[in-house]
């Protein structure tokens, strides 16, 4: 089976857990750059990347690297790929985004014609034709140029793989699905602790967790583009890979997640959007204001985004917020608290700083992950059988 170098990009900050996603599922790394990790596998990694992982937002197949400062270089360089190799005679490709960084090529429509051109030109030679239906599967490409360095992938995912399928009532300024399972991963929460999420919005964060402790795979229950090319990738890897999915989910006992949110209407969205991702057994949402949090078990997590910015009116109100924030976490200081927010003067507010504070870039918006990590708990002991 052919072996591919695969490229999956994620948010900036959450490069190293992308990364151990990726030696977990039992590929090899290849390397790791601002917003995105390299990776080798074949046509079954394809499948498997796509179904298990959750912090990715796509799946890459690296065509080539090279270097253009001139489109007459990128024609020459986009032609010497074997196109054939990748596409057959009816495929339907095109370039789907093209970006450039400190670069001499610059315009993302004229790259994007250019590599279309390129790519018909070879093909032509090939097939011996003039004229493409292009009424077959869809091959989109991705080109992405950094200091005149061209690197070409074909996308094989398709809709962005944080589109799990069960988001279908969003409350305002949500967090994306891919976000917030890798700030969960990002901290030491196991399903045996409990965690909520005072600011649960349309419940995302306490989904994304109930998936973790099931061990159930973010992309098994939808579609992918690269499902159609048996010319790459046979239809078995991805019969074994949703097979592998299924066999892999677990009923954990005694879970504790949490979810509240002020505003009633959000709270029964997060409830229906639970239902759809098949996790709501799990979880328990409730109607609360954070002024109210309490813990009744003296070891737990809070993993939540809460309300910054755009979000509040003013910036008294959101001192005050997350003033609030601070009140609360004293009365359960045992507790391990994760925030994630743009508000740079969180720390301030809550009146103390936190034990680490990672930079996130959240889309454009820079924000930042305040991690106040509590005592760690004795430990406990197996039972005797």
């Amino acid at each position: 089976m052919d072996r591919f170098e695969l490229i999956a990009p994620c948010h900036f900050g959450m490069e190293a857990v992308l990364k151990r996603e990726i030696k977990d599922l039992g590929y090899e790394i290849v390397s790791v750059d601002n917003g995105k990790v390299m990776f080798a596998g074949d046509a079954a990694a394809i499948a498997r990347s796509n179904i298990f992982l959750r912090t990715t937002e796509r799946v890459l197949i690296k065509i080539k690297s090279f270097h253009a400062e001139t489109f007459d270089d990128l024609f020459e360089g986009v032609k010497e790929i074997p196109w054939e190799k990748y596409l057959p005679e009816n495929a339907k490709f095109w370039v789907t985004k093209a970006n450039s960084v400190s670069s001499k090529l610059f315009s993302p429509s004229d790259i994007q014609r250019i590599v279309k051109k390129a790519m018909v030109e070879r093909l032509k030679t090939v097939y011996k034709k003039e004229w493409f239906f292009e009424d077959g599967a869809s091959y989109p490409l991705r080109i992405s140029i950094l200091k005149d360095e061209v690197t070409i992938g074909l996308d094989t995912t398709g809709v962005s793989l944080h589109k799990r399928g069960y988001r279908q009532f969003t409350a305002p300024a949500p967090v994306t699905e891919t976000l917030a399972a890798a700030l969960i991963l990002l901290t030491p929460w196991k399903r045996d602790r409990i965690l909520v999420d005072p600011f649960c919005g349309s419940g995302t964060i306490p989904i994304e967790a109930a998936m973790i402790a099931a061990d159930m795979a973010p992309g098994m229950n939808r579609e992918f583009l690269a499902e159609n090319w048996t010319n790459l990738i046979p239809k078995k890897a991805w019969y074994e890979a949703v097979t592998e999915a299924n066999d892999r989910i677990i009923e954990p006992e005694e879970i504790n997640i949490q979810g509240y949110d002020i505003d009633g209407e959000v709270v029964k969205m997060a409830r229906k959007n639970a239902e759809l991702a098949g996790v709501e057994q799990y979880i328990h949402f409730q109607e609360r204001d954070v002024a109210d949090f309490s813990a009744h078990k003296k070891y737990g997590f809070v993993i939540s985004n809460p309300p910054y910015g755009e979000r509040l009116s003013s910036k008294e109100e959101m001192y005050q917020l997350y003033r609030t924030i601070g009140e609360a976490m004293k009365r359960a200081d045992t507790w391990s608290y994760y925030f994630l927010s743009g508000y740079e003067d969180a720390e301030r507010a809550i009146g103390k700083k936190a034990t680490k504070n990672r930079k996130i870039y959240n889309g454009m918006l820079k924000t930042y992950y305040y991690q106040f990590m509590g005592p760690k708990p004795p430990f406990r002991k197996k039972e005797e059988t």
